[in-house]
């Protein structure tokens, strides 16, 4: 068979419900063979292929299986980096494949050719360009291999169209399931002693958990030991909001009352997690009081940011079923007491503006089941989510960590609601919608039940605030001024439009939002006065958190 339909059949063999993109000259074959194979995979068609990777990486969220993103040549390549690059910051499993010039043309800055591989180097696990269609098959499971194996990430395969083709045998061949390794018992029985000794453990968590569906394993370990449990912004939904051992986040923007915690305690147990500058600013002195126990299945990160006494490199899921047998049971009334204490002195403050963000979200909590997928954007409306809704559940938040790539959530949110069948819900802010609001055409096009709150404060509010702090007021460049109705643009764009512009609005809009079965976008007019606190500075530590704005 030809190239292109050993392409279609070996990502239909791995599992491949779902392709999102956007044809072009160079991958036309490929979309013939979808066309003809529609019935087994089904082809979705963005605005754009950056909203293209966006949405193939939601869908790999919300399902923890690989997003598959499709592109052409030249351009069609090159917008997909963004959200390459986003996947890879995450761990996140996507598979890109671009089409390129016949081999005879490359390297004569033919038409739409460009060095995909060359350029995306850094920011995949790994890439290729396909010059023997013999090797086609085998390099694109390969890729789905590598792209799940391991700590996750993004792999781009570059056909050229001459591949596409090019006949060849094509073999069924079904997919074989990694299996993790378990850890070094020297490392485990190292980490259980250190726990058995520790009188007040904190466990620390990132994303790691919700990759290695260890949310089980994480409830049975912190009951056990009986410690207190922070999440990063990667963690939330791996461990219920609802638990009393839960803390709260950690971090930048993190529960004040779990910085103060984290300066307390006398072991760290970090699981799955990096240690990037959004939880230890000031990394030197991170959690200096403390014994550090990291686990981690890529060994790139262990020491990499912050110190540690003990590690284990191993799959977090695998860890911990190794490591509960390991360690003693222990009842920490006390300390957990005070951790909760000093967690509920310090109340996220609600704004006290016409329409209050945190309401909103407090309200879109109560609305909403514990499944209910919530994409973010980045910046204010990211962290007020992530502050004020309790995630109960994994793969329900969908949020740019690593990158903050703006434009990232209503892509995440298509992909998302497409992978599990079920609604979704973005909250963005008007910075950030702008970016990529041309994708609600796919969510109609689709009749997708997405629920779109747009944070509208005519403002860049995470960038104003930090001109508020450090450049002496001076707004350059992040006061819009930008006329969009969004009532008029929802109905444009064939979806349902609602505005929000008093705190007694809030229940009724969003039930009336969340009830409609296609798209809506709510323009929920909020304060540009409005800022996210508390805030660690950038580099700083708990000792300088910000606790109020001032006037």
């Amino acid at each position: 068979m030809k190239g292109a339909k050993i392409i279609v059949e070996t990502l239909i063999e791995q599992g491949t419900e779902f392709v999102f993109g956007y044809p072009g000259g160079t991958v036309l074959d490929i979309f013939d063979e979808l066309y003809l194979a529609k019935d087994r995979i089904k082809q979705i068609l963005t605005c754009h292929e950056q909203g293209a990777a966006h949405a193939a990486d939601g869908y790999a969220r919300a399902t923890g299986r690989v997003g598959v993103v499709l592109a052409t040549s030249g351009p069609g390549a090159t917008n997909l980096v963004t959200g390459i690059a986003n996947a890879y910051m995450d761990s996140v499993p996507m598979v890109a494949i671009t089409g390129n010039v016949a081999m005879n043309f490359l390297g004569r800055d033919s038409f739409q050719e460009i060095d995909i591989t060359g350029v995306t180097m850094p920011i995949t696990k790994h890439n290729y360009i396909v010059k023997d269609v013999n090797e086609l098959a085998d390099t694109i499971r390969e890729a789905f291999s590598i792209a799940q194996s391991g700590r996750p990430g993004p792999v781009l395969i570059d056909i050229p169209k001459n591949i596409q083709q090019a006949d060849c045998g094509y073999t069924h061949v079904a997919p074989v399931k990694n299996a993790h390794k378990p850890a070094a018992a020297a490392q485990i029985d190292a980490a259980a002693g250190l726990i058995n000794k520790a009188e007040k453990p904190i466990i620390y968590f990132g994303g790691g958990i919700i990759i290695s569906d260890a949310g089980k394993e994480l409830i049975e370990f912190a009951e056990k030991i009986d410690s207190p449990v922070c999440a990063s912004m990667m963690g939330l939904g791996g461990f219920p909001a609802s638990h009393p051992l839960y803390m709260g986040l950690i971090g930048m923007h993190g529960h004040a009352g779990v910085m103060k915690s984290i300066k307390e305690c006398d072991l760290l147990i970090v699981m799955g997690a990096r240690f990037s500058d959004r939880v230890a600013g000031d990394r030197l002195n991170f959690a200096k009081q403390a014994k550090i126990i990291h686990i981690d299945i890529d060994n790139a990160e262990i020491n990499k940011n912050v110190e540690c006494e003990a590690y284990i490199m191993a799959d977090v899921k695998t860890a911990l079923k190794q490591l509960i047998p390991a360690v003693t049971a222990f009842k920490r009334p006390a300390w957990t007491k005070l951790c909760a204490d000093t967690v509920a002195a310090f109340p996220i403050k609600e704004s006290r503006s016409e329409v209050s963000p945190q309401l909103i979200l407090k309200a879109l909590n109560k609305l909403c089941p514990p499944e209910r997928i919530i994409a973010t954007d980045v910046g204010q409306h990211q962290m007020w989510t992530i502050q004020s809704y309790k995630f109960e559940k994994p793969r329900t938040l969908l949020s740019s960590g690593g990158l903050g790539t703006m434009g990232f959530g209503l892509g995440a949110a298509i992909g998302g609601a497409i992978g599990t069948k079920k609604p979704a819900v973005l909250v963005t802010g008007d910075g950030s919608f702008h970016m990529n609001m041309n994708e609600v055409v796919t969510a109609v096009k689709y009749k997708l039940p997405i629920t779109i709150l747009v944070f509208n404060n005519n403002v860049l509010g995470m960038v104003r605030q930090w001109q508020k702090l450090f450049y002496g007021r001076r707004f350059s460049s992040t006061t819009l001024d930008r006329p969009t109705d969004y009532i008029k643009l929802a109905g444009a764009f064939g979806a349902k439009g609602m505005r929000l512009t008093k705190n007694s609005e809030i229940e009724s809009v969003l039930k009336n939002a969340l009830a409609e079965k296609g798209p809506v976008i709510v323009d929920c007019v909020i304060s540009g006065d409005d800022n996210v606190t508390p805030m660690i500075p950038a580099g700083k530590n708990v000792e300088d958190m910000i606790l109020e704005m001032p006037d």
